[in-house]
C-alpha cells in the first residue's frame, strides 16, 4: 500500500511554487463571534479553477515522465478535479481526456472543455463513467489520474495545510471535509498530529486515503443539510465570498457542533466555490426564511374594497417590505364573501417580523404565519 510522507508534501510545495495561488488564510472576527471558536479561513476558492483540487492534479502532472506527458492523461470526474486537471494539463501541453457521466450540469461540461479537455459523456453514474475512463486509458495508453486515491495527488493536497500553518501558526484544530479522503489524508499528514474531521457525502473513500488518514483523525462528524446552507450563507454575507456545499463543510461542522470547537483555534479550509448560481440564490433566500427576515403571512378577511390597501399601509408603516401577494377568493375554509391573502414580507430580523404581525393584529387583521 502506497503512503505519503511529510517530505513528499514538502517536495510538492516546492514543485507547485509559483504555479498555483498561495491563497490567503485570514482570521474572521465575525465568524469567531458566531461560532464561539477562534476562526481562520483559508480561501481555496481563489484558485484559478476555484477549488483546492489544482494542488493534487498539478503535482501529479509535474511528476509524470516525458513519455507519459506525451501520451496524455485521463480522469473520470464531474466536478472540480475535472476542471483542475484540464486546466493544468492544457497549460503544460499534456493531452487530457475527461469522462463525465450523463446528467453532469452543462456548465461544468463547458468549463472543462473551455480549459482544453476532450470531454467524453458516458455512463449514468460516476462508477459507469470511471469504468469507461479505464477502458479509454487501456485502449489509448493514457495515464489515469485519480481524483483522490493517488499518493502524488494526496501530497499535493497536503500543501494547503503547510500554507495554513505558515500564515497562522496558532491554529490548533483542523476540521476538514471528507469526500474521497484526498484532502484530509494530505492535510493530516502535513500537520503530523491529530485533527478533527467531519464527513460529507461519503460514497467510497479510497483505500490509500483511508489507510493514511484513519490513524490521524480524532473524530468524524456527519452534518445535516441545513448547517451546510447556513455556512454557505455566512460565507456570502460575512466574508463576501462564494462557497459550494462541500467548500463550506468545515464551517458547517462548527455550526453543528459548537460544544466540540468552542474556544479552539480552528483553521477552516474553504475548499471550493463552484456552486450553481440558481442554487446559491435558493440557499440565500432559504436562509432569510430561517432567520424570519422573509416571512409569509396569511390574512383572512371580508372581500371589501380597500382591504388589501389597509393591510399594505399597516405593513409599510411598520417598516416592512411586501415582496409578493397572492389573493384567493375560492378557498373553502374562507367565507363565501371573504378572501384569503398570502403576503410575503421582507423585514430586518425575526423581532421586526413579530412587530409587524402584532401591528396587524392591533388593526384587526390577525395573521397566520406559514
Amino acid at each position: 500500500m502506497s503512503s505519503v510522507t511529510f517530505d513528499d508534501i514538502l517536495a510538492a510545495r516546492d514543485r507547485l511554487a509559483g504555479q498555483i495561488v498561495h491563497t490567503p488564510c485570514r482570521h474572521s472576527r465575525t465568524l469567531s463571534e458566531i461560532t464561539g471558536a477562534e476562526v481562520w479561513v483559508k480561501f481555496e476558492n481563489l484558485q484559478f479553477t476555484a477549488a483546492f483540487k489544482e494542488r493534487g492534479a498539478l503535482n501529479k502532472l509535474l511528476l509524470l515522465s516525458e513519455s507519459e506527458k506525451k501520451r496524455g492523461v485521463i480522469a473520470a470526474s464531474a466536478g472540480n478535479h475535472a476542471q483542475a486537471l484540464a486546466y493544468h494539463a492544457t497549460r503544460l501541453g499534456v493531452p487530457v481526456v475527461i469522462v463525465m457521466p450523463r446528467g453532469t450540469p452543462m456548465v461544468k461540461v463547458e468549463h472543462t472543455r473551455a480549459f482544453g479537455a476532450e470531454v467524453v459523456i458516458e455512463g449514468d453514474t460516476f462508477d459507469d463513467a470511471n469504468a469507461h475512463a479505464v477502458e479509454i486509458r487501456d485502449r489509448r495508453d493514457l495515464v489515469f489520474v485519480h481524483a483522490f486515491n493517488d499518493p502524488d495527488v494526496i501530497a499535493g493536497q497536503g500543501t494547503a495545510a503547510l500554507e495554513m500553518l505558515e500564515d497562522a501558526p496558532e491554529i490548533d484544530t483542523l476540521p476538514i471535509p471528507i469526500g474521497g479522503g484526498g484532502l484530509i489524508s494530505g492535510m493530516a499528514t502535513a500537520i503530523g498530529g491529530q485533527t478533527i474531521a467531519e464527513g460529507i457525502a461519503v460514497k467510497q473513500v479510497g483505500e490509500i486515503t483511508y489507510a493514511i488518514a484513519r490513524p490521524l483523525i480524532e473524530d468524524v462528524f456527519l452534518i445535516d443539510e441545513p448547517y451546510f446552507e447556513r455556512a454557505i450563507a455566512l460565507y456570502c454575507n460575512v466574508e463576501k465570498t462564494v462557497a459550494e456545499g462541500a467548500g463550506a463543510a468545515s464551517l458547517a461542522a462548527l455550526l453543528a457542533r459548537p460544544d466540540v470547537f468552542r474556544g479552539r483555534k480552528c483553521g477552516l479550509i474553504l475548499c471550493g466555490g463552484n456552486i450553481d448560481t440558481r442554487l446559491l440564490a435558493s440557499v440565500l433566500t432559504r436562509e432569510l426564511v430561517r432567520e424570519r427576515r422573509i416571512a409569509s403571512i396569511r390574512i383572512i378577511g371580508d372581500d371589501r374594497p380597500g382591504l388589501l390597501a389597509d393591510v399594505s399601509n399597516v405593513i409599510g408603516a411598520a417598516g416592512g417590505n411586501i415582496i409578493e401577494v397572492a389573493h384567493n377568493r375560492l378557498a373553502l375554509d374562507v367565507p363565501a364573501k371573504g378572501a384569503e391573502f398570502d403576503i410575503m414580507i421582507e423585514t430586518r430580523d425575526a423581532q421586526h417580523t413579530q412587530e409587524i404581525i402584532d401591528r396587524l393584529r392591533e388593526h384587526g387583521y390577525p395573521p397566520r404565519t406559514h
